[in-house]
């Protein structure tokens, strides 16, 4: 009897992030992903008063425009940026979900941002009275980079080494019990601190330190949290970079991920948030990314998408071949 390996192991060969992503997508996966562009695109051909009237007012706040709103556009430039951000985020959060074998977390997020999410933040935007006109899809867009972190701590748990409480173990812990998921919610404070520090000018006031003060607290109690539950204590972290390296491909697309979710928010949450007329609604974006990292952080962290085979499955992912 011969063994295959097929996933990281001691001494053992990994399969490439391509053969990987082939063996768990699904081209039926294509269809969902498409229709969200299909359908913005659709909506923008509409005449301008059809779209003006799916827009959500909020001094008379209707269900239907409660959803449709987001899914309008009224400028190619507002269109088009946030197609470009949804490709960035959704198809780099879909590789990283597919190769991190948590697909049904990254379609039940998908499904729950693209049907529900809309509706309740039009709702909670009721909760500051306003004069005012409210569309575009940003605030789903912001709802899938706060989906990022979980699935870079899924994808972590699976293809990094030192993401493992042993890393010459041969089990892998369940996801709501792995190292980078019990990192989450100090990171979660880090994220929403550099998001108050890009929106709001730093300064000796209140509103001038509050965000610089939430990611520094956040930053403690991540490196709190390494010494307590990471294997070695902050010097894991010295071996990080080597790991990457090590890890060609899985460890590219793991960058790429990180860079995404730290940048994106420059984008989301910038100095000066008016300009044409218009000015960008910072309070979505922000619900838009706390909505979407907290409740299917809760989901994860209560076993919801555990692997239920986690416990006894073999880090090689072996396959025994008569």
């Amino acid at each position: 009897m011969t063994t295959v390996s097929t996933r990281t192991g001691t001494g053992r060969e990994r399969a490439s992030l391509r053969s990987a992503l082939f063996a768990h997508a699904r081209a039926s996966d294509l269809v969902p992903l498409a229709a969200v562009p299909v359908l913005l695109l659709a909506v923008f051909t509409l005449p301008e008063a059809t779209r003006r009237s799916l827009a959500f007012a909020y001094t008379e706040p209707t269900l239907l425009t409660a959803f449709t709103a987001h899914y309008v556009h009224l400028r190619v430039e507002h269109l088009a940026g946030n197609l470009v951000a949804y490709v960035l985020l959704a198809g780099i959060g879909y590789l990283l979900a597919t190769a991190g074998r948590q697909r049904r977390l990254f379609f039940t997020a998908f499904a729950t941002f693209c049907l529900v999410l809309p509706v309740a933040l039009s709702a909670l935007n009721l909760a500051v009275p306003r004069n005012a006109v409210g569309f575009g899809f940003s605030g789903v867009n912001m709802a899938f980079a706060g989906l990022l972190p979980l699935l870079l701590a899924a994808f972590a748990r699976e293809h990094l080494p030192t993401s493992r409480a042993d890393p010459d173990s041969t089990v892998v812990a369940s996801l709501s019990d792995s190292v980078p998921v019990r990192l989450l919610p100090p990171v979660f404070l880090v994220s929403v601190g550099w998001m108050g520090a890009l929106a709001i000018p730093t300064g000796l006031d209140v509103a001038g330190t509050a965000g610089p003060a939430v990611a520094l607290v956040g930053g403690g109690w991540l490196l709190w949290t390494i010494t307590s539950v990471a294997p070695g204590g902050l010097r894991s972290l010295a071996g990080v970079p080597r790991r990457l390296i090590g890890t060609p491909g899985y460890g590219d697309l793991f960058v790429v991920g990180v860079v995404l979710a730290v940048a994106y928010p420059v984008a989301g949450f910038p100095a000066d948030p008016t300009g044409d007329g218009r000015v960008l609604n910072l309070y979505v974006h922000l619900l838009g990314y706390a909505l979407a990292f907290i409740g299917p952080y809760v989901l994860v962290a209560f076993g919801a998408f555990d692997d239920p085979e986690a416990e006894s499955r073999d880090v090689a992912g072996s396959r025994d071949a008569a």
